[in-house]
């Protein structure tokens, strides 16, 4: 969650050690901060799904734990109201070290699992969270900024309170689990954009008949849909796929992406061609036997 303000995961890998397929061992990246000797290894085996190397070794960046924090959450009618609100937050240059948003079906399934009260409070939840010194007057202005857009806002009166608002987001997948078999989709949008993929979500979820929860790390433009079907029916057949095809095409025409965090895998390989091109997906074959002539780093996945 806290990706919102200090990045992703490679922006806290400093330098790997990784066993290439014939057995040589690489070092990628640097001890230091910045750094910029020849090309960027250490992001290309962050980014490459196993099928490059296997990471034996990793030194990870440590920052310092904010003196200071701020906890908010805020009601809204429904998730377009939500979305716009959550695209405000980002009009107005703030950094949140959170901004999370959830459905109105995911709070339904929170509330039944953890016996709290959500939904009761308005059809989507953005939860949001700033830090550093000046984390009072910058969740003032985020308050400000959402105002007009939002049902019902509470801002955590201690630290109990807002490891509560944090624990019911983190419980979020858990409790779609307890309704049948979820798969997790991963797109991204332009922050801009939240409120027509919301949109586009509900619409998808119309016309194939499928039960769609979504989460979204909502300060980076990245929308986590989730497909629950009842415990043995398939997510990779029939409307649950065409569903899941649906959703990666409503990201690119919305100038976005198939996977922000979780990657290609097997489930998304259909549609990759499609956001890369066939000019960028021969040369990234290419590079991946340069490493693995012989394919066997995680063979059939991802490129």
């Amino acid at each position: 969650m806290w990706c919102a303000k200090y990045g992703v995961t490679r922006e806290s890998v400093l330098s790997l050690l990784v066993v290439l397929p014939d057995g040589q061992l690489l070092r990628t990246g640097r001890r230091t901060i910045k750094g910029v000797a020849g090309y960027d290894m250490n992001a290309l085996m962050i980014g490459s799904e196993g099928t490059l190397g296997i990471v034996v070794e990793a030194l990870l960046r440590l920052r310092p734990k904010p003196k200071h924090t701020s906890t908010l959450v805020a009601y809204f009618p429904d998730e377009n109201a939500a979305a716009k609100a959550a695209s405000a937050v980002i009009a107005e240059r703030l950094t949140p070290s959170v901004l999370e948003l959830m459905c109105g079906k995911t709070l339904k399934a929170v509330d039944a699992a953890l016996g709290t009260d959500h939904q009761s409070r308005g059809g989507a939840l953005l939860l949001a969270q700033t830090d550093g010194y000046g984390a009072h007057l910058e969740m003032q202005a985020l308050q400000e900024a959402i105002a007009p857009l939002a049902g019902h806002i509470e801002i955590a009166r201690d630290e109990a309170q807002a490891q509560a608002l944090i624990e019911a987001r983190r419980q979020a997948i858990p409790s779609m689990e307890l309704l049948g078999t979820a798969s997790i989709c991963d797109i991204g949008v332009p922050r801009h954009r939240l409120a027509e993929a919301f949109a586009g979500l509900q619409r998808i979820e119309n016309e194939r008949g499928v039960s769609i929860f979504t989460i979204a790390h909502a300060a980076d433009g990245n929308l986590h849909p989730i497909i629950v079907v009842p415990e043995g029916q398939s997510i990779t057949s029939g409307a649950p796929k065409a569903a899941l095809g649906d959703m990666f095409h409503l990201a690119q025409l919305l100038g976005g992406t198939l996977t922000g965090e979780h990657g290609i895998g097997l489930l998304k390989q259909d549609w990759l061609a499609e956001e890369l091109g066939e000019t960028s997906l021969a040369l990234q074959r290419r590079l991946r036997a340069v490493f693995d002539p012989q394919g066997i780093l995680n063979p059939g996945k991802a490129i």
